[in-house]
């Protein structure tokens, strides 16, 4: 896997994390116990931290960056659905931000939380704990998420991380 030092900036992998081989991770990123980060991801934490909490996956194709003022932070079991892009902003325990998904800086999305299928969250917007935000510009729905259903989904990435950790093999 492509893991990148940027100057004095290195890359924090928990040895229990899986980190697919065409996934990228580059600068100041903290991956966490059980955390997956799937293939074609790509962690640049090159001017702040990028976080990802213990059990959480990060899905094909997402794009993850900070900026000098903004760190990014994943909280644990957390689901960031294939092609989201997360930048400057907080996800807390237990959330899921939905595949194709774009939440700006100082998006705070509360823990329970979901954000739909390719939601933009515009900057500065707190997603309340068990609301949905969807839509371009997304807009929040109130006690509209199943908080059991998204600790569920978290824990089938948990589990295919466990199997591709010892099973994934490259045939060429």
């Amino acid at each position: 896997m492509p893991v990148y030092a940027l100057g004095s900036l290195e890359p924090t992998i928990h040895p229990d994390a899986f980190v697919h081989p065409d996934a990228v991770v580059i600068g100041a990123a903290v991956i966490g116990p059980e955390a997956s980060i799937w293939p074609t991801a790509v962690l640049r934490a090159d001017n702040a931290t990028i976080t990802v909490g213990a059990r959480t996956s990060v899905q094909d194709g997402t794009v993850i960056h900070c900026t000098e003022e903004l760190p990014t932070t994943i909280g644990a079991d957390c689901v960031v659905g294939h092609n989201a892009h997360l930048e400057g902003c907080v996800v807390e325990d237990g959330a899921l931000v939905g595949s194709g998904s774009v939440l700006l800086h100082r998006v705070v999305v509360r823990s329970g939380a979901l954000v739909a299928a390719g939601a933009v969250v515009a900057p500065g917007t707190e997603v309340p704990s068990g609301a949905i935000a969807m839509g371009v510009p997304a807009r929040i729905r109130a006690g509209a998420a199943d908080a059991e259903a998204i600790l569920r989904n978290a824990a089938v990435y948990v589990a295919a991380a466990r199997t591709y950790r010892r099973e994934l093999r490259r045939l060429d």
